[in-house]
């Protein structure tokens, strides 16, 4: 999740994979029950598009009383994506924004130039058994927007288009793709999908986006002949048509991508800027925990503790 970015993945090449730019295969990290997978950034790839995080957050099983809890903490630079397979939890920032989320539904919240938020699951979910299964990414904004304002907007199930034919089924999150466009309002030329694919359909990856990714989240699938299991990332080069074949046991995946940015991008904890200055502010800002006049401050209803500033 955007609270844990020290999972470093294993990224190996493909330079003989037909197609494939780069191979990324996360490593899972146990977070006391709770697993999350990292597959960017990378050490060969930083971002695909402006994609710079891109977390899967479990499957994972909890017992009654049980749930995640993550303390307010701060944000720069980026708009995080929230999407759930299973369970639900609560989002709070300092917009004063208090949301749940459920699966198919989108939390879209820009960090701009600061923005404090938290996710815990609630009381009621707490009280029974449960599981939680989901993504979140962090979408990197131009540097054009990263003095942005901080904003916040939730799409539901039925709000998000869904491309259905042959035994394909898109829901379309971001951006566009396929004819259609998400209702998110994005700040550069992207595209974000959850894929289910029927056993041995096959589906084109779109080729009007200058960086596209897959991720197996569920199956497997075939690219030109070569397998690829759940927990693997492909990133395909630029240009080259590209369809993937579901195995017979179907597939779900994550279809990601779009314009690459203006340049690379500084990454420290939860912080992403164009240069390190804008961190260092930020990073000040928050170790001065001014909540009623600084920089940040801290989300409505969530006012009783925070993460702390990292020592490192």
């Amino acid at each position: 999740m955007s609270w844990n970015p020290c999972v470093e993945p294993n990224c190996p090449s493909a330079d003989q994979v037909n197609s494939i730019e780069t191979l990324i295969v996360p490593r899972a990290r146990d977070l006391g029950g709770f697993e999350v997978r990292r597959a960017l950034p990378a050490p060969k790839r930083q971002m695909v598009g402006p994609f710079i995080f891109f977390d899967q957050m479990g499957p994972a099983e909890f017992v009654t009383g049980g749930g995640i809890d993550v303390r307010p903490h701060p944000h720069i630079g980026i708009a995080t994506v929230t999407y759930l397979f299973k369970g639900e939890f609560q989002h709070r920032d300092s917009l004063g924004t208090d949301q749940m989320i459920y699966p198919g539904e989108v939390n879209w919240m820009i960090a701009g130039n600061g923005i404090t938020h938290s996710e815990r699951t609630s009381a009621q979910t707490r009280a029974n058994p449960h599981s939680l299964f989901g993504i979140q990414t962090w979408v990197a904004l131009p540097e054009t927007e990263e003095d942005h304002g901080p904003g916040f907007e939730h799409f539901g199930k039925h709000d998000l288009p869904l491309i259905e034919a042959e035994g394909k089924r898109v829901r379309l999150i971001l951006g566009t793709a396929y004819g259609e466009k998400a209702p998110v309002s994005t700040f550069t030329e992207m595209f974000y999908g959850d894929v289910l694919l029927d056993p041995d359909v096959t589906l084109p990856l779109p080729d009007d986006h200058e960086d596209r990714a897959v991720y197996v989240l569920d199956g497997a699938v075939s690219v030109a002949g070569n397998v690829y299991d759940s927990g693997q990332m492909m990133v395909f080069r630029s240009g080259d048509r590209v369809s993937l074949q579901a195995a017979e046991t179907g597939a779900r995946l994550m279809l990601l991508g779009g314009e690459t940015l203006d340049g690379p991008r500084y990454i420290w904890w939860n912080f992403v800027a164009s240069s390190m200055d804008r961190i260092e502010a930020a990073k000040q800002a928050w170790r001065e925990g001014n909540w009623q006049d600084g920089r940040f401050s801290l989300p409505p209803g969530d006012t009783d503790e925070f993460i702390p500033l990292p020592n490192n």
